[in-house]
């Protein structure tokens, strides 16, 4: 049971598999996402994305520490494979999906997303692409009415206008309703004036965290001639020439000779990512 206001809470989350290399996938990971957000999960390859959203969705246990969501048939959870029964017609699919939500499902809304793949209802699921999986995967996780949507890279298999109309659909049906959305993506020009909160995951650990709006404000790029930049905390920083061009993480006014400006959502996350890159190398 999660807190009044919280829609999916970690503390001290580690997640271990024997078979891998370095074991942990996670490792003391904090957090607390208050309900009603739309959260990118963002990281490189095996920062523990897809972990988390599986421990979220009570498809794995943690190794150590808790993790806490909504009951199961609370939330609604969209795996990378987007695993569907081949045999079944779309149309059965999603009567599936009805049945198993009674008094929950919507099918509207469920049917307005299959609608616009180019395909039929009797169509089997082993013969639809990629893309129209993803379709059928969203439209039973939509017409869910879960209150916490779990996404893992649900857009990959889209093509650039399926993904602008399938991202426009979501975030409509999520604003409408108040969902609280957690989805991972590589495509960061998908999350930017998508969403509202941010996770970033490096190494098994929360590396940053919190409102977008508050992330950004929080930050400045700066550009220069060479100084000290003390006492803000630098993210990032490269020289070219006598010219220094930095993000800093402020801490009080910005006094200097510098241009200031806000960094965008790529911004932030690329000097982050870089910097935590080259601190684990």
């Amino acid at each position: 049971m999660t807190r009044d206001g919280i829609a999916l809470e970690a503390d001290l989350l580690g997640k271990k598999y024997g078979g891998r290399a370095r074991g942990w996938a996670l490792r003391e990971c904090d957090l607390a996402l208050p309900a009603g957000r739309v959260c990118a999960l963002v990281g490189p390859n095996g920062a523990g994305k897809s972990t988390l959203l599986a421990l979220a969705a009570g498809l794995i246990r943690p190794t150590e520490g808790t993790i806490e969501a909504p009951a199961r048939e609370r939330l609604a959870y969209v795996a990378q494979d987007k695993p569907l029964h081949p045999r079944l017609t779309v149309a059965d699919t999603l009567r599936m999906g009805r049945e198993l939500n009674p008094g929950r499902w919507d099918d509207t809304v469920a049917r307005r997303i299959v609608e616009g793949g180019g395909f039929s209802s009797d169509t089997l699921v082993r013969d639809l692409s990629g893309g129209q999986r993803t379709r059928v995967a969203l439209a039973l996780a939509l017409g869910k009415r879960a209150e916490l949507l779990l996404l893992d890279e649900p857009m990959a298999d889209l093509d650039p206008l399926a993904r602008h109309q399938l991202m426009g659909l979501l975030m409509a049906d999520a604003a409408e309703h108040g969902t609280t959305v957690v989805m991972s993506s590589h495509i960061l020009t998908e999350l930017e004036g998508s969403c509202d909160h941010l996770v970033l995951l490096h190494g098994g650990k929360v590396r940053l965290e919190g409102p977008v709006d508050d992330l950004l404000a929080a930050h400045t790029l700066l550009t220069g001639p060479i100084g000290d930049l003390a006492p803000h905390t630098v993210v990032e920083s490269r020289t070219t020439g006598r010219q220094l061009t930095a993000l800093i993480r402020r801490e009080g006014p910005v006094e200097g000779p510098w241009e200031t400006s806000e960094p965008s959502l790529e911004d932030l996350l690329l000097a982050h990512l870089r910097t935590t890159e080259g601190a684990s190398a």
